[in-house]
């Protein structure tokens, strides 16, 4: 936050203009009030970003301000001054929610300083408040893998951490762009600042505006008071655009002059903000097709396109799933409560096979609803109810050009057995057929001479005996 608007509430007409005036030497606009009614009608009209009060005036006092102001004005800081400081009188003021108190007189490099700590508290609490929000539904995490893709990922984030190129993260929905776009903010010299998100498709055109860039009061229906929006939450810091490709045309223009010149106006306001902010933008469209039928900017992308870095899908680096899968496998385990410590080999089988159309947020939830369900310690096939069109079928389909529909039928239904331990009643749940009709193939295959995997036999488990009330009539 940056305080902008002040307004100093005096009865004192020399008073008065000696606070605005310190006020204006350091760049802070000044509205003024001759008394406490007066400051509350104009409270009504505009927003400010402190209120300087003096505390004795005439019908409503400084307190009384004080009290309407947090009732009223609930986020704006409060400055009482008074030459009449006692501490009974200190202890009262903090209560109703003063801010701070300036004894008169005071030097305008005391009130720098106190308008300097009331910046720094207010952006901590804004801060803190948009960091609540990214952990109750934002992503978390690191980058696991071990395969050459991403390891080629991972080598890129390390380069370009350290300078402030724009990074234009691509890849599939659920690869990881938003993991990518925090390790190069955490390993970057913004480190320490703010990394702020903004899902750009989610919002409307207006709503998209309004969070890029804040507000002023009266913009827009709704907007009752000022609003700082992500470029200046951003200060020093990095802003992530996720899903940038969905940017309308008018605010891809306004996005170009930040990117360009660094500097922007609040919808609804006149004043030119500087802004230093690192940007990473995301996208699973194919931009150079938007580019050719014109709902993206050609400048903009090669603006955004300063260092590209492409996300490989999962199912490409495959060896990496048991590695995540393990990793999700102790996350959701520890947030559940839950003593699942294992996958099965027929299970990590099956992850393995699988196509991953949803990438590794597939992964992840497949992996933490069946650590919910798993009945032990261990996941087994029964918790990872995969839908039939997964790897089995693609691999073998893949291998089919040249072989003759029965080879192909018997490899894919082979190859499911195998995958699911010889279970037949999983196998014909996965290729969509009767159990009878996998009984029929097994048996031919069998004639044939192929070797049929053979489902594992459990131990019969004993009758348990009868409760003594269940026993009775």
């Amino acid at each position: 936050m940056s305080i902008e608007r002040a307004l100093v509430v005096e009865d004192d007409e020399l008073g008065r203009e000696c606070v605005a005036e310190s006020l204006a030497e350091i760049g802070v606009e000044t509205r003024t009030a001759k008394n406490g009614r007066q400051a509350i009608e104009m409270l009504a009209k505009e927003d400010v970003d402190v209120i300087l009060s003096d505390l004795r005036m005439p019908e409503v006092d400084g307190l009384a301000l004080l009290r309407h102001a947090r009732q009223n004005c609930p986020g704006t800081p409060f400055v009482l001054m008074t030459a009449f400081g006692t501490l009974d009188f200190a202890i009262q003021a903090m209560r109703d929610g003063a801010e701070d108190i300036l004894l008169k007189p005071f030097d305008p490099d005391q009130l720098t300083l106190l308008l300097k700590r009331i910046e720094s508290k207010q952006r901590l609490q804004r801060e803190n408040q948009y960091l609540k929000r990214e952990v109750e539904g934002g992503a978390t995490g690191e980058i696991i893998g071990e395969t050459q893709p991403i390891r080629a990922v991972l080598e890129s984030v390390r380069r370009v951490a350290p300078s402030k190129a724009t990074v234009f993260i691509r890849g599939e929905s659920g690869t990881g762009k938003e993991l990518v776009a925090r390790a190069i903010h955490a390993l970057s010299p913004r480190r320490d600042a703010p990394f702020v998100r903004v899902n750009c498709a989610a919002l409307s055109e207006t709503l998209l505006e309004s969070e890029l860039f804040g507000h002023e009061r009266g913009a827009f229906t709704g907007a009752v008071q000022r609003r700082e929006g992500r470029f200046e939450l951003a200060s020093k810091g990095t802003l992530l655009l996720d899903e940038v490709s969905e940017i309308s045309p008018r605010i891809q223009a306004k996005l170009l002059r930040v990117l360009e010149e660094e500097e922007f106006e609040r919808v609804g306001g006149q004043r030119t903000l500087k802004v230093d902010v690192r940007v990473i933008a995301t996208s699973n469209r194919n931009l150079e097709a938007a580019l050719k039928d014109g709902s993206f900017r050609e400048d903009l992308f090669y603006r955004l396109h300063v260092v590209p870095i492409v996300l490989p899908p999962l199912r490409e680096r495959k060896e990496d799933v048991p590695l995540l899968a393990r990793s999700f496998l102790e996350r959701f385990a520890r947030e559940n409560g839950k003593n699942v410590t294992k996958v099965t080999p027929a299970a990590m089988a099956r992850l393995g096979a699988y196509h991953w159309p949803g990438n590794v947020r597939e992964l992840s939830n497949v992996i933490h609803r069946a650590v919910v369900l798993a009945p032990g310690d261990a996941i087994d096939l029964e918790q990872l109810p995969l839908p039939a069109d997964d790897g089995a079928r693609s691999e073998a389909l893949a291998a089919a050009v040249g072989m003759r529909a029965e080879d192909v039928e018997r490899e894919l239904i082979l190859r499911t057995l195998r995958s699911t331990d010889g279970n037949r009643t999983r196998t014909a749940e996965l290729l969509d057929l009767t159990a009878r009709t996998i009984n029929n193939k097994i048996r031919l295959y069998r004639a044939q001479g192929y070797e049929i995997p053979e489902p594992k036999r459990g131990v019969a488990k004993k009758k348990p005996e009868l409760e003594l009330s269940e026993s009775l009539p």
